[in-house]
Formats: structure tokens, sequence, C-alpha cells
């Protein structure tokens, strides 16, 4: 993936240019499956036992029942619905999920703040919530089974997608592949490729499509587009052709009356068939995942004006030349094997979600939420049902391998939320850290010590452990939190939160670094420098703010006794320096800002805690040269030195990342399942995985481990 696609284009992202060359480039990247689709959906519903008949009702009922499902499900229900759903601009399970996740309290992860509510890509509905629509969000709010079946909802679809990648491409290059062994049988009968001669040309395909991948969703869309452009173009005339040359009252199929028709006369096996009349609108799941890398408008353009014409066009084209050539369809086997299941169920579930987003993000009636589900449903679960017949047939591999996949997640997520329970409850105390000092035995040593954890508030129980095996810590101590919120990205100038842990002499921090799920984390040398900056700039801000408050006289008693645990201040791109003059503005952006936030102190806060009342204060420091001579003035300047100095001395002398080893186990009493899932599956993962030192690539030098056993 290209990690700049939001820098392709110069011109502004609204503009028609863009807009136009962005619907160009979607052609190259979200449009592939669905522009092969008529390779082989007359195939696979024909590969029945469906006889042709020479009223042709056969062939009219296929085509009516494509030309609607193309109408009703790509076009209706993703162009004009689903895309609108957009996080940021953002697009898929997840972004739905995040949706949810911020206009109504159903996340599973105990870490929410109330300070993260004022991130700027955290954009609320400001529309009147209807009373209907509180009532389903209260009931929503108020269950916890139901945030564990929103979750397992979501993870299900995720996998489905995975399940559906590992086919898709299979799918399509087989498809063009076979295409042209049959044509070339047809026209050059000494040349016919053999099936051993297919598979082949098909891996070499797909080594070389995969190899292009990481040059980038920009270079892939623009090398593709003129391909699937040329394609789309060549079978809508061809389609055309068709229409004319063989039957041009073809277009009397789009009546829905040859839907019942076809099904009132072939029954069963009508039924079935539809398995291959889905394959017909796979890809259109691409449409809303692939949002983020181009637009609303973009894409609506792209299928709109040239895609659903060129595909409907290309379908009328196959069945007017099939009502005149009713034995000229050939039956791959493979389609029939595997009717593309993964993509109906990420279709419903995407379905599900949007019909929560319509009542809980738009605050639309629920009415139309409830419509809005049986229609698209009803349609969605007749294509499910039938594809479910071929299960025993090769439909079970995406199904087995999705369920694989979500249990993994499942497993990982519950392990991780009991974790944080138990570090949430075993939290040390402030007191306890601001008592460690060399009457017990405590040492400071030179340097920077980053003690990593997933509290948000509080001293880990990791660290006490730590200071009780090794009477030491460093002069500067850090506790970083690493923490997603449920956004797609967070601009760097939201990115750090930082605030003290205890009074300002004992040089303790707290710094949250937030993270959304379409982020890519820094490496841990730009982290550690960067880290040290925000620091500095959090010093120089706290300073300035105590000299602002006109505490100087007693300014060593207020800093002691203030809890620096309910001060957090976002630092962003504003640069301070030593100049005598300071100011935070709130028009640079959310730069650097302090607002009061309350204290969590446990789960049940955590989850209930509601957005804070006051708003970001403007806040302006100006120390003009009259005040040179105020003794208190200059005690701030000495004690910010002095902090200063002793942030880039640590600095100098090195760097420690302390980390916590966890292994996990379920206490006794537990059922069997919650035994296999933590004592066996998640140990197994953790031990199989990617370390968090792995992860954030701490050098082994600077790694500091804590054995922990978390009994949950």
């Amino acid at each position: 993936m290209d990690l700049n696609y939001r820098k392709c284009w110069n011109s502004p992202k609204g503009s028609w240019k863009n807009t136009l060359l962005l619907a160009y480039q979607s052609l190259g990247v979200v449009y592939g499956d669905l522009s092969i689709s008529p390779l082989y959906v007359y195939k696979s519903t024909f590969a029945e036992d469906i006889q042709h008949s020479d009223t042709n009702e056969e062939i009219y009922g296929v085509l009516s029942f494509v030309f609607w499902t193309l109408t009703l499900v790509p076009l209706c229900k993703y162009v004009f619905i689903v895309l609108r759903a957009d996080d940021n601009g953002e697009g898929g399970t997840f972004a739905l999920y995040s949706l949810l996740c911020r206009h109504a309290k159903v996340s599973l992860l105990p870490n929410r703040q109330a300070v993260d509510e004022s991130l700027s890509t955290y954009k609320l509905e400001h529309t009147p919530e209807s009373k209907n629509s509180s009532r389903v969000k209260s009931i929503l709010e108020k269950y916890k089974g139901l945030h564990t079946a929103v979750l397992i909802l979501v993870l299900l679809g995720t996998c489905m997608v995975i399940g559906d990648g590992l086919l898709t491409p299979a799918i399509s290059v087989f498809s063009a592949v076979s295409g042209l062994e049959l044509s070339m049988s047809k026209e050059h009968h000494q040349l016919t490729l053999a099936i051993n001669a297919v598979i082949p040309i098909t891996c070499f395909i797909l080594v070389c499509l995969f190899a292009l991948q990481h040059y980038g969703t920009h270079r892939v869309g623009f090398f593709f587009a003129p391909i699937v452009l040329t394609w789309l173009l060549c079978i809508s005339t061809l389609g055309l052709y068709n229409i004319f040359r063989w039957n041009p009252q073809v277009y009397q199929a789009l009546s829905p009356y040859y839907m019942f028709k076809f099904l009132k006369k072939t029954r069963i096996s009508g039924w079935m068939s539809l398995g291959g009349i889905l394959l017909c609108i796979t890809g259109s799941e691409a449409m809303f995942a692939d949002l983020g890398h181009f637009s609303y408008t973009a894409i609506q353009i792209a299928f709109t004006f040239l895609v659903y014409p060129a595909l409907i066009l290309a379908y009328m084209g196959q069945a007017a030349y099939l009502s005149h050539h009713h034995h000229s369809s050939h039956s791959i086997s493979f389609y029939v094997s595997v009717p593309g299941l993964a993509v109906m169920t990420v279709m419903l579930v995407t379905t599900c979600l949007t019909s929560l987003v319509i009542i809980l993000c738009w605050n639309k009636p629920p009415i139309l939420a409830i419509l809005f589900l049986l229609f698209f449903g009803s349609i969605e679960l007749l294509y499910f049902s039938a594809s479910l017949t071929k299960f025993t047939e090769g439909a079970w591999f995406p199904i087995l391998l999705a369920l694989f996949l979500m249990t993994i997640m499942f497993v990982w997520h519950y392990a991780t939320i009991k974790k944080y329970e138990y570090d949430l409850h075993n939290k040390v105390s402030l007191e306890w850290l601001l008592a460690l000092g060399p009457s017990l035995g405590i040492a400071r040593v030179p340097g920077i010590g980053l003690v990593f954890t997933d509290l948000t508030s509080g001293i880990p129980a990791n660290f006490s452990r730590f200071v009780t095996n090794l009477p030491a810590f460093h002069r500067i101590l850090v506790f970083v939190c690493v923490k997603s919120v449920p956004v797609p990205f967070v601009t760097p100038a939201e990115r750090y939160l930082v605030g003290r842990v205890g009074p300002a002499a004992h040089r303790s921090y707290r710094c949250i670094v937030r993270y959304g799920y379409r982020d890519v984390h820094q490496d841990i040398d730009s982290f550690e420098t960067e880290l040290v900056e925000k620091l500095a700039d959090f010093i120089r801000y706290d300073w300035c703010q105590a000299h602002q408050d006109n505490s100087c006289s007693d300014d060593d008693a207020f800093r002691s006794n203030e809890s620096s645990e309910c001060r957090l201040a976002v630092i962003g791109t504003v640069a301070f320096s030593g100049a005598p003059t300071y100011e935070i503005e709130e028009t640079v952006g959310p730069a650097s800002v302090s607002v009061d936030f309350p204290t969590v102190e446990s789960i049940t806060e955590v989850i209930e805690m509601e957005a804070v009342g006051q708003n970001e204060r403007r806040v302006r420091f100006a120390i003009d040269e009259s005040s040179e001579a105020d003794n208190s003035r200059r005690e701030i300047e000495m004690q910010l030195q002095e902090e200063l100095e002793d942030l880039y001395q640590a600095q100098q002398s090195g760097t420690a990342f302390i980390l916590g080893h966890s292994h996990v186990q379920a206490k006794q009493g537990s059922s069997v399942f919650k035994k296999l899932a933590i004592n066996f599956g998640y140990n197994f993962l953790r031990r199989n995985c990617r370390g968090p030192d792995v992860a954030l690539k701490v050098p082994p030098v600077s790694l500091l481990e804590v054995g922990m056993v978390y009994i949950v």
C-alpha cells in the first residue's frame, strides 16, 4: 500500500480535475473483479442442469437477475448509500465499526478517554437525536453482550474479506486464461491450450501481479487503469454488436417479470444457479473498502457512468448471442465448486453495520434502517442461501479460513482486555512512586527510562516489580502509552498527549501516543528523538503556565501538591524556544492546548466517561521586558533551564526501554473454553508472534524486560 497516497495530487481534493483523475485511477484498483465478471457468470449459471428452451426464458431470466442485482446492490446500495458512511474518507468494515464506537459506547476497549473527543478527526454528526434513535442507542450501550455481538460481526466481515482475497485473484486470472484457451481452441484447432498449461500460466500471472503491489496504489492504479478502461470499452462495444446482430429485443429481459418466470420454470435448479449469478457483483465491496484511496465522488462517477453501463451492455450482448446459440456455453468446474460465498457474507455484514450507522450516526428514524436491512438483506440472503448449496463442493474453504482467523482475533482481543483489567486493578498509587528515594535504598541513575504500559493513568504494576527486583530507576522517567483511537488517522499535531507524574522535581512524565487504525507507527529512532522534543516543549509550556497562573511566589509548594495526572497537554507543531515570549494559539490548529480531564480510576469510569463540558481554552502568555526584574520570573527561568538541562543530559546518557514480558494464565475455576483460549491459544500466539520489542525495533542493548504473570 502506498503510504503517501493522500499526497499523490497537487490539486485540491475537491476539484473536478482531481476528481476525474481519481475516477480514472480507480478503474485499475477498484473495478478489476467487477469488470471481468462477464467471463464466467453465464458459464457458472448454466453449469447446472438447466436446459435452454426455444422460448429463451432461461436466458432472459438470468439476464433479468444480473441486471437487477447489479442495479440494486452495487449501484443503489453501495454507490448511493454505503459510500456515504465513510469515516473521514475511509471505508470498509473497520470504518463502520469506528463510526459506531464514536457515536455509541459499544467498544470493548477500556482505555477510552474524554480527551480523544477533541481530535480533529473525531467528527460526530450534530443533527438532533430522535427519541427512537436515543432508545436504540441506550439499549445497545446497556448490554455488554451486544457489544460483543457487534465486535464478532466486524471480525467475521474482516476475516471473510481475507478469505475472499485468497480466492478472488485466482478466480479472476484463471477465468481470463481459460477464456483464452477456449478462444484458441475454436479458432486454431492445432494450438489448443491444454489444461496443464492453463495452471502454470495463471500462477505466473499471479506472481507478476503481486510483485507489482509494493509500488503502491498510486502507480498500480495508473498502470492498470488503461487496461481496464480498454477492456470495458471492448466488452460494451461487443455487447452492442451482439444486441443488434442477434437479438435487438433482448432489452425486454430487463423486466423483473422474467426473474419470477425463471424461478417458476426451473424451481430448485434455478435457485441453485443463483450462486453463479452472484458472481456478477464480485468485487462490489472493493468500492467501499478502497474508498480511502480515492473519494466518494470519484468512485461514484467511475461506476455510474462507465463500469455499470459497460457491464449491462456486455451481459445483454451475451444474452442476445446465447439466445441463438443454445449450446455455446462452456462450464468451468472451478467456478461451480467455489461460488466466491465469502462475498455475500461480507455484504451481509456491511448491510447490518450500515443499518446501525443510519440510526446512531445519521440519526435517522429506525424505520429507515429496518427498511434498508430488510430490502437489501433479503436480496443478499437469497444469494447467500444459494451459495450454501455448494458448501461441500469447495465453498467450505473460505468459511473455514474465516472462522479460524476470527477465532484467533477474538482470543487475542479477549486476552488483551483481561490483561488491561488486571493492570488497571493492580496499578500502584502516585504516593508510592513519590516515596521512592535514597531512604528506601532506591537510586536514580543517569539516562531516560521509557516504561511502556497500556494504562493511561496510574503507575503500572510492572514498574513496581522492576523497582522491587532492581532498586534503581532513571533520572528521567516517562510512562509511555501507545494507544489506538477509533479514528482512521491522528494528525502529528495531535499525536502526543503529555503531562507530569508528580511534582516537577521528580522528573517523571506521562506520554500518551495516539494512533488511528490507518496510521503507520514510527520507528524507534525517530520516536525517541521526537518524544524528547515533545517533552521539552511540554516543560517550557508547563513552566510558562505556572507564571501565567501567578503562582510564582509559592511555586514549589503549589507544584508539589498538584497531581499532574489530571493535567494533560496536547503538544503539537508549535515550537518553543528559550525566548522571553511564549504563545499558545488555538488558531494554529490543535497544536498545544491544555485542558483539565478527569482521572480514570476504574474500568467503569473509562467506559462511562462523558465528554468534557468545557471548551479548549485559548491561552496566550507574554512576558515583556519590564518584568525581567521580577524575582519570580527569574526563578521560573532558572527552574525551566535546570529541567531542560536534566532532560538533555539524560538523553546523552542513553535511553532504556522497559517493557513487560507477560505470561497469561486463567484463574482457577474458569471454564474449559476460557482455559483453552488463555492457557493454550493466547500464550501460543504470544510466543509465536512478534513481541513489542520487535514491533518497536528496540535495540537489544537498550531493552529491559520485566516478567509478569497475569491471572485473569
